[in-house]
């Protein structure tokens, strides 16, 4: 079958979602893919051109070499308010343009204003249109004054939708609250060759001067300012004395990734604070293997953070690391309680938390009952559960 994806996140530059797995999969199983997405860190971007023109990048995979997608991204006006405005009228263009040339039988979304497009366009020319949720997407919106118009266009696509796949319970729940009419539950995936617990972890620990006996808290992705990682670094830095052998270790980048320079240098935390920036997916296995305790110590109250469960939990799990995280619902109710993760109320009980685990001596038992409890998300399953519900549907 050919799909077109479409979404307002950047599908080269972002860490691999759910999406990138599925589609890579999908492309080794015979299915052609393209995606049109948004380069959504323009701001950052050291230029003063006011006009993003549309660019073309092909023979494009994430986690699977062998896979070949295309990715189109229209053009855009680089300036706030305007990118929106401009972005509604290229990217439903560019979804003309490929309705017409590509012929997809399926278009599958997770944005908002393309979504809103994408599925009138497909409502238009009788093509099943998908709505895939990963995230709470209108929360997202940095633009405080747009969440509420982008929760209304959210739940338009929804309601033109044939189908609704969610990635969590809490977000099926969410999806009938905005109005899904036909919705289905696919879990995340794990690769469980890739994030095997007997992974030499030998040459991170020598690459950034962890010895045998130091204890590794572990975050990768983007360090959101709500992370809840300045807040456990800084609790490290007035207690280096409590805990000399625990160390942070952070692979990724972020808005907050500044103010964690700025904390190691003012906290001296020299190596117990490790910062590798972003790292190639390829690498990720290896780091985890390093790692003692998995992380996600974000604001509990945080409302982007309410109704999603990050792939990296799985990941965390099937390598038998036990997980810290803040007691989310999303998960909380995904995972429930003895399965690998540990709860705490926020960042700053990490520290103690970890310390306790280990003088229990429960490590062990903790770590094997999150391996238990993920070990049947393996990706090719996911991956047949989606290939046939898109089946399904175009019949």
């Amino acid at each position: 079958m050919k799909i077109l994806v479409v979404q307002e996140s950047d599908w080269l530059k972002r860490n691999p979602h759910q999406q990138h797995h599925l589609m890579d999969r999908m492309v080794l199983r015979g299915h052609e893919v393209k995606v049109i997405d948004y380069p959504i860190d323009w701001p950052k971007d050291e230029t003063n051109d006011l006009i993003y023109h549309r660019e073309v990048y092909d023979n494009i995979h994430k986690v699977k070499p062998e896979a070949n997608i295309q990715v189109i991204r229209p053009a855009f006006i680089r300036k706030p308010a305007l990118n929106y405005a401009s972005l509604y009228y290229t990217h439903k263009k560019e979804i003309k343009k490929q309705i017409d040339e590509f012929k997809p039988d399926i278009i599958m979304s997770l944005g908002l204003l393309n979504a809103y497009t994408g599925s009138k366009l497909a409502k238009k020319h009788n093509i099943p249109f998908v709505y895939y949720l990963i995230d709470v997407l209108y929360a997202l919106i940095p633009e405080k004054a747009f969440q509420s118009i982008g929760k209304k266009v959210n739940m338009e696509a929804i309601d033109n939708s044939d189908l609704v796949i969610s990635i969590n319970q809490k977000l099926l729940e969410l999806s009938e609250e905005l109005g899904a009419k036909n919705t289905i539950l696919i879990d995340a995936g794990i690769d469980l060759d890739d994030f095997d617990p007997n992974l030499d972890d030998s040459n991170i620990r020598a690459e950034y001067n962890i010895a045998k006996d130091d204890t590794v808290l572990f975050f990768m992705g983007w360090i959101y300012e709500f992370a809840g990682m300045k807040e456990l670094a800084i609790e490290l830095g007035k207690n280096k004395d409590k805990y000399p052998n625990m160390k942070i270790l952070i692979v990724g980048d972020g808005d907050a990734y500044d103010k964690m320079v700025a904390i190691k240098e003012e906290y001296d935390l020299g190596d117990q604070l490790i910062l590798t920036g972003r790292q190639p997916y390829e690498r990720i296995p290896e780091f985890l293997a390093s790692a003692d305790f998995c992380l996600l110590p974000a604001y509990i109250d945080e409302e982007i953070m309410q109704d999603i469960v990050p792939i990296k939990l799985y990941e965390y799990l099937a390598m038998e690391k036990v997980v810290i995280a803040t007691e989310l619902p999303g998960i909380s109710k995904e995972f429930g309680y003895g399965h690998g993760i540990e709860y705490v109320q926020k960042a700053e009980e990490v520290l103690e938390t970890a310390q306790k685990i280990l003088d229990e001596g429960k490590y062990e038992e903790i770590g094997k009952a999150g391996r238990e409890y993920v070990k049947s998300n393996d990706w090719e399953a996911i991956t047949d559960k989606f290939e046939k519900a898109l089946e399904e549907l175009i019949k």
